[in-house]
């Protein structure tokens, strides 16, 4: 099968490479915009060729969107136009404004709007982990708006790679997806901020920072390119998600204020409920 991947970033070129790993492409071409991105994608081995966007998509049985959500958007009308009868899907971290922007297109039963559950807060082809997505979820939403052997293509790819399946309306995993994922990195920026700000006054802060304090800010390495429109787009969700957490956290600010340590225990013991979710 020939796959065309537009975007050779991270998640692109990972896919490609899984693609390739496990058979389920035999030829991968690369679109990008970003040239030393695709020239190294080639150099890596994680696609074949480079091509303009025509041309691949008239070679390609499946074409698979891993770009920035905002540029996504744009380009998936015109992408949707060109198609004929290739699959389309997305690999965005938003659905419900991507969805939307395809309701009423004439190919919409070609278009499958998922989101594989996997990332790291590094960039480019050279970033590339060799078993991404393995063990991982993928969300696959409004599935009724999809041709059935659209469908089918889309979820054989992903149990390809190793992912388990979850179905799911647009506008709910935004929802989820604001809490699970977006909140963490609003947090791992903010967090970040606070600790470069204070370093301007303490010099050693760095030379203390422990693996707990690496792990927590690690997210706020991941580009603003990518993360701005996912805000921008999921702005409600993420403001919902945000202001809980503002809440919990005034929360622990008054029990430490008011030297309140019993309530501060009942707090952290609430908090070590999530091991019952994350093992």
């Amino acid at each position: 099968m020939t796959v065309t991947i537009i975007g050779t970033g991270l998640i692109g070129s990972s896919l490609a490479h899984r693609l390739r790993e496990t058979g389920f492409a035999n030829r991968l071409i690369g679109v990008d915009t970003d040239t030393a991105h695709l020239q190294k994608a080639i150099e890596l081995g994680w696609i074949d060729e480079a091509m303009p966007l025509a041309a691949a998509v008239t070679l390609s049985q499946l074409v698979i969107v891993a770009i920035p959500v905002d540029a996504t958007l744009r380009l998936l009308p015109e992408l949707m136009n060109r198609a004929g009868q290739a699959v389309i899907m997305d690999v965005g971290s938003t659905k419900k404004m991507i969805c939307r922007a395809l309701e009423d297109h004439p190919r919409r039963g070609r278009f499958v709007a998922t989101h594989p559950m996997w990332g790291t807060e590094k960039e480019g082809p050279e970033a590339v982990v060799r078993d991404a997505f393995k063990n991982r979820v993928a969300v696959i939403c409004e599935s009724e708006r999809s041709d059935p052997d659209a469908l089918q293509l889309v979820r054989q790819l992903y149990k390809t790679i190793g992912m388990s399946l979850v179905d799911m309306e647009a506008d709910i995993h935004d929802r989820h997806a604001a809490y699970v994922s977006h909140i963490s990195h609003v947090a791992s920026y903010a967090l970040s901020l606070t600790v470069l700000e204070k370093e301007k006054e303490e010099d050693a802060i760095f030379e203390l920072a422990s693996g707990g304090f690496e792990s927590t800010v690690r997210l706020a390495k991941s580009n603003p390119a990518m993360w701005v429109p996912i805000f921008r787009q999921n702005r409600e969700n993420v403001l919902d998600v945000l202001n809980e957490h503002i809440s919990q956290l005034q929360k622990f600010k008054d029990s430490l204020e008011q030297g309140d340590f019993d309530q501060l225990t009942r707090l952290i013991s609430d908090a070590n409920k999530i091991k019952r979710i994350l093992k």
